[in-house]
């Protein structure tokens, strides 16, 4: 059973490290190239959600009777990947609304994080609490100040979205690490 859960947790780490270079890559972007047009914009952000809902579903699916949490990625995933399906099918939606949806996102995913490091009795959680706890109120902390100030935010709202993107990827990265040294590869 160990080596199946070892081989288990060298698959996802791949699939894990990926998103987070996803994430990065779309943060840079944003937070460099911050004049880009609302609609590139929906669809860098559509991409990596809708990559950051599979990597989850894929991760709760697997985490089925492994993982006591495994419903909360699962209930996430769902809509990560509908809301990543929604912006690119809906490129013209309007800034404000899009504004709306990576606010609450955010909102979410911190709460679930949050949850994840309270309540998780995995021994693999517990060793990385505290990276749990970060990604958990970091987005917090970035949903309310975009949903504080949807529209009047503009570029400084680029910035943040970006800024979370990068801490969100280093975090998720950091986490893949410290599970796949858990395992002993």
């Amino acid at each position: 059973m160990a080596s199946k859960d070892a081989q288990l947790a060298t698959q996802m780490w791949g699939l894990v490290v990926a998103q987070g270079v996803l994430a990065i890559l779309a943060g840079f972007a944003m937070l460099f190239w911050p004049g880009v047009t609302a609609v590139l914009l929906v669809v860098i952000f559509g991409i990596f959600v809708l990559v950051w809902g599979v990597v989850d579903l894929i991760r709760s699916l697997l985490g089925i009777g492994k993982v006591s949490t495994w419903w909360l990625e699962l209930a996430f995933s769902i809509l990560t990947i509908g809301l990543g399906v929604f912006l690119l099918r809906n490129t013209a939606v309007s800034l404000a609304i899009f504004i709306l949806l990576i606010g609450f996102t955010f909102i979410i995913r911190g709460v679930i994080d949050l949850l994840i490091a309270f309540f998780s009795k995995d021994q693999d959680v517990k060793d990385a609490r505290s990276l749990f706890v970060i990604t958990g109120i970091l987005g917090l902390v970035s949903g309310i100040i975009v949903l504080s100030q949807p529209v009047a935010s503009g570029l400084a709202f680029i910035w943040i979205v970006g800024l979370y993107t990068v801490l969100q990827g280093s975090m998720v990265i950091a986490i893949a690490l410290r599970a796949r040294s858990a395992f002993g590869k």
